[in-house]
């Protein structure tokens, strides 16, 4: 390596820019066409919205009041601080509040990062590496400085040791380049994947001089050190966790923090069940709820705090597709391996009588996995892109899901439709089970028999209704209510026949796809193909929505994935509500600008006492 009195000689310069040019290099070292400039922030697709000198992002209020504490609520436990690892349930939000990732995204436009940890980002045309300079005063809650060390340190830990989908992602780079003590350079030329740039950014910074590798895989109470806004404060095992804003964080002041994070304290409650949340809601010891009982928003809110205006109720809209809510066939066990068998279970379920009896009808069909935007299949006609992507599986894909016609079962709502029941059985049929002493059975006489596991009672509730159905058609549905702890080591394990889900969406759906979808992940432990999907459509879709350059062939690709997962059937696809529902503490205040995303409660804040 020349020295920087050697490069800086300009005879050196030119005679060295001279070789390097008849070598296709540039003076960085990098191929010609592969430039790459410093930037404030990245985006899947275009560019970013905001300008590189921003003063605060769209939904935030920097002039939002500081103080007081939040407490929220939450279902299930926790044994865990650690929230990159498999082991243990995590405690709510502590990597929102205790770590940062090197960008960070912005909640107002479908896939873009802003400089965070990072000030600045490089990358190629073709994506095929990183580069990040540091922000010189990021730093850890005790002081010590995060360097190009920190960063090379967590890739190499989370790729180890870390979740699944984590190891997935980051066991792409294939070169780390420390430039400089805040400069480092992800390289990974054979991934061909065009989101894998922004995945990076979203590395969280862990502590090396704090954590010793060889346990960090195992459970830990331990209060983490991070660079984020709060430290964990009192921990309650399984019960609460409080998070103290840290009056030294060291982006206290940045453009993309201003109006955020303006509590002193925020409690996360932990309760056995939904119910007893809702207690908690009117007695003012938690100040906020999203209410997805429709029922409840409608009915169960006269009660002394919500009559005298201490609590309130608000909707918000966001510009997401609605999630995928769904019971998941797990494909994994011979009950649903067979196409015609999901089909069949799914045309037995009534969603009309349930949403008319269960909901007061508030609730929507989910029929597509991006529900409610243009990145759904449902009602367009596959497009010429869409065609040739899905050319080497038109035989999988069904006609009416081609031309955009299909729709989840409609019923006549009257609990027993029985042109729904007669298609169910004739699918039962062909795959081998006929009514014998009032069961449906196989040709070796085995009952149709299968168990879903909930930790909800409103999921019990819901299955209930649909057993109505199935025990007069002979069928056996076994319903298991177990515990928070218990159904997540169920799920990271695939321990179970059936189990509901709510796989969340975006704009910009991209590696996550793999994830849930994909086939090198379906016999993984802890990832989110719950319904253990192999197959060679979905997984030809999600490569190329992370080849698409353009927005056009993005949104081909998105369609085209979702006609694929609509025709294998993978899951009981059920029902999403039409906008978000918070009830809170008349206390708390928010922007009057609702991000993309939704409501994001870092920009809320408490109200001033009155005088």
């Amino acid at each position: 390596m020349m020295s920087a009195g050697e490069i800086a000689n300009p005879s050196r310069r030119a005679a060295l820019a001279g070789m390097m040019g008849l070598l296709g290099l540039n003076f960085s070292g990098r191929a010609l066409g592969q430039e790459t400039i410093a930037r404030h922030g990245i985006a899947m697709h275009g560019e970013p919205a905001l300008p590189p000198h921003f003063t605060h992002l769209p939904y935030a209020d920097p002039a939002a009041p500081k103080g007081g504490r939040l407490t929220i609520g939450v279902v299930g436990s926790f044994d865990s601080l650690n929230p990159y690892i498999v082991r243990g349930q995590s405690a709510g939000e502590v990597q929102t509040y205790v770590f940062e990732p090197l960008l960070i995204r912005s909640l107002d436009e479908p896939f873009t990062l802003y400089g965070h940890v990072a000030q600045s980002v490089e990358m190629p045309d073709d994506r095929s590496s990183v580069t990040f300079t540091l922000n010189p005063a990021a730093r850890f809650s005790d002081g010590v400085a995060i360097s190009a060390e920190t960063v090379a340190f967590s890739l190499d830990i989370l790729k180890r040791l870390g979740w699944p989908n984590l190891r997935n992602y980051y066991s792409k780079v294939e070169r780390v380049e420390i430039l400089g003590p805040r400069r480092i350079r992800l390289s990974f030329p054979a991934a061909q994947d065009r989101e894998l740039p922004l995945i990076l950014s979203l590395l969280p910074m862990l502590p090396q001089h704090r954590l010793d590798d060889t346990r960090f895989d195992q459970t830990t109470l331990e209060a983490p050190v991070g660079s984020g806004p709060y430290i964990v404060g009192d921990v309650d095992v399984g019960k609460s966790v409080v998070y103290s804003k840290n009056p030294d964080w060291w982006a206290r002041d940045l453009p993309f923090t201003k109006g955020l994070h303006n509590f002193s304290e925020i409690k996360i409650e932990y309760f056995r069940d939904d119910n007893t949340m809702f207690e908690a809601l009117k007695k003012g010891i938690i100040d906020l709820r999203p209410e997805d009982n429709p029922t409840r928003w409608q009915t169960g809110y006269d009660f002394p705090a919500a009559r005298e205006g201490r609590v309130i109720r608000e909707s918000f809209t966001s510009g997401l597709p609605k999630p995928m809510f769904a019971l998941a066939f797990n494909q994994r066990r011979d009950v649903f391996a067979k196409r015609e068998m999901r089909q069949a279970l799914t045309a037995l379920f009534d969603f009309e009588w349930i949403n008319a009896n269960l909901f007061s009808n508030t609730y929507r069909r989910t029929h597509s996995y991006f529900e409610g935007s243009e990145l759904s299949a449902i009602g367009l006609a596959a497009s010429a892109g869409e065609k040739r992507l899905l050319e080497p599986f038109m035989d999988k894909i069904p006609a009416a899901v081609l031309r955009g016609t299909w729709r989840a079962p409609v019923s006549d709502g009257s609990g027993f439709d029985r042109t729904r029941v007669r298609e169910a059985l004739d699918l039962l049929a062909g795959v081998g089970y006929l009514p014998k002493d009032g069961k449906l059975r196989d040709r070796q006489g085995q009952a149709l028999s299968f168990e879903a596991i909930v930790n909800l009672h409103e999921h019990e509730r819901l299955l209930l209704a649909w057993r109505r159905v199935l025990d007069r058609v002979g069928i056996d549905l076994r319903i298991r209510v177990i515990d928070s702890a218990q159904f997540e080591r169920r799920r990271q394990n695939y321990d179970y026949d059936m189990i509901p889900w709510a796989w969340g969406a975006s704009l910009s759906p991209g590696n996550e796809q793999a994830f849930r979808w994909g086939s090198k992940v379906a016999d993984q432990p802890g990832s989110f193909n719950l319904a253990g999907v192999k197959d060679p459509a979905v997984d030809q879709m999600v490569l190329a929505l992370l080849a698409a350059r353009q927005r056009e062939d993005f949104v081909d690709a998105a369609r085209a994935l979702d006609r694929a997962l609509i025709a294998g059937a993978y899951v009981l696809p059920l029902y999403h509500l039409p906008e978000r529902r918070i009830a809170h503490a008349s206390s708390l205040g928010h922007p009057q600008k609702t991000a993309l995303f939704g409501p994001t409660f870092e920009s809320w804040w408490r109200k001033p006492a009155s005088p």
